[in-house]
């Protein structure tokens, strides 16, 4: 009997943790950084989905309270939001409460990195709620590069991707746009101020325009803010030290998680510039057509036709999203940089080769840490002045970046330094930071920048 209620109890969390409709739904997304997850809200909104941006860290309580410490950082702060806006909507709507309206977001990715587990996890501790089991859980993998079948209509759903993956780049623009120019700011906290503007102002336009398959509104609505920051920059302060940031992409997103590190090292002279979220979304996609080709030559070796059609057809069409993605943010790469001179985007590719030169470590193993331990190198060979690697403590992919980067910048002569986060705020962790900072101002004085 034991078995079967064991059986029972993983069925049925199955059924509701899944890629499920989210047409009429209450869609949660939990807010990853400050700008993409509103802006990919207003991608729903645009296709007749009531979504919403959770307020994070608020409820960091209650994702403590149901957790052991032992987790991944990110899935308390997660827990701790769906939880917090749940009780809300419970103290809001009283009686006219009804927790099958909602649908949660929550995607997911391949061991062994434990964000796989996140949805999986939060769906017990749903469960272990009166009302909250009648909450649906969907997610997205990045075992197929994040396909939305399921999610949206059929006949939506190209124009959907199309949609999504320009709200990214929009959104890693207004990131590097913030980063580009509050440390030469006119005056304190108008950058901030602006960007928080700016990503109510394109969430607006993404809302109006993303299901009518012309972007061109969005992307001029984009130049015009453009065009308005640089005007934000004082000219007589002179370029600061360029710190790169690699890590795990949610706690070196999520500025609450990270205590907001890219302002500290700002404080001590630095001009950051975190890796992109496209970049995983690029990686996902690349790393599908990778295994494709891989797959295609070993059963061309094999002379196995049926396996060969398949493999061909699935390298073609990741090959084909990852054409159109990487012409996308080209496009509006370009298009700022006639106005601002942020730092553009890297292909995926490029970041493989530099693993495979030595043999550094591999696509093979997937998780952020081929991204981190790559960028690291590539930027160091581009001139950065220094490299932060943020990540959740006890995290294993950034653990492996830090054990594989710090002796190669070390050899490189580039300043490093490990910043791990479980929520707990550390003496000594901007004493850190502001000794990092004088190497990498050292290095500044001594290389220059790119």
């Amino acid at each position: 009997m034991k078995k079967v209620a064991q059986l029972d109890s993983f069925r049925d969390m199955a059924e509701r943790v899944g890629r499920f409709s989210v047409q009429g739904k209450s869609f949660l997304i939990p807010e990853m950084n400050p700008v993409n997850s509103h802006l990919l809200a207003g991608v729903f909104q645009s296709y007749g989905v009531p979504a919403e941006v959770m307020e994070t860290y608020t409820g960091l309580d209650l994702g403590k309270k149901h957790t052991s410490g032992k987790e991944c950082f990110p899935c308390v702060v997660t827990l701790g939001d769906i939880l917090y806006y749940m009780e809300k909507e419970k103290e809001r709507l009283g009686d006219r409460f009804k927790p099958e309206r909602y649908m949660y977001f929550m995607p997911e990715a391949g061991g062994p990195c434990r964000f796989g587990m996140y949805n999986k996890y939060h769906r017990i501790i749903l469960d272990s709620i009166p009302g909250l089991e009648k909450v649906k859980i969907t997610s997205l993998s990045a075992d197929d590069a994040y396909d939305i079948q399921g999610l949206i209509p059929g006949d939506s759903m190209q124009g959907f991707r199309k949609a999504g993956y320009l709200s990214v780049v929009v959104g890693d623009v207004l990131d590097r746009m913030l980063w580009r120019i509050r440390p030469y700011e006119r005056s304190e906290g108008i950058t901030d101020t602006f960007i928080m503007n700016a990503r109510e102002r394109l969430a607006e336009s993404f809302a109006k325009h993303s299901s009518r398959g012309d972007f061109t509104p969005i992307l001029l609505d984009l130049e015009g803010i453009v065009k308005e920051a640089k005007e934000l920059i004082d000219p007589n302060i002179p370029r600061k030290a360029l710190i790169g940031v690699v890590g795990e992409i949610y706690v070196r997103t999520h500025v609450k998680s990270n205590q907001d590190t890219i302002r500290v090292l700002e404080k001590y002279g630095a001009e950051g510039v975190n890796a992109s979220l496209a970049e995983w979304i690029n990686y996902t996609t690349y790393d599908q057509a990778r295994r494709a080709r891989i797959d295609l030559g070993l059963h061309l070796r094999n002379f196995q036709l049926k396996e060969m059609k398949k493999d061909l057809l699935k390298y073609m069409k990741y090959s084909l999203i990852l054409f159109y993605q990487y012409m996308q943010q080209r496009k509006v790469y370009r298009m700022v940089g006639k106005h601002l001179d942020i730092i553009e985007d890297h292909r995926i590719a490029p970041l493989e080769r530099a693993l495979k030169k030595n043999n550094t470590f591999s696509f093979e193993i997937g998780t952020e840490a081929c991204l981190s331990i790559s960028s690291a190198l590539v930027l160091s060979h581009h001139g950065y002045n220094g490299i932060v690697n943020i990540f959740p403590f006890t995290c294993m992919p950034s653990n492996l970046t830090a054990s594989i980067a710090k002796p190669l910048m070390r050899k490189h002569n580039v300043p490093y330094i490990d910043v791990s986060y479980d929520g707990s705020f550390q003496p000594g962790r901007e004493a850190a930071l502001r000794t990092f900072m004088y190497q990498a101002s050292q290095h500044f004085k001594t290389h220059g920048r790119p």
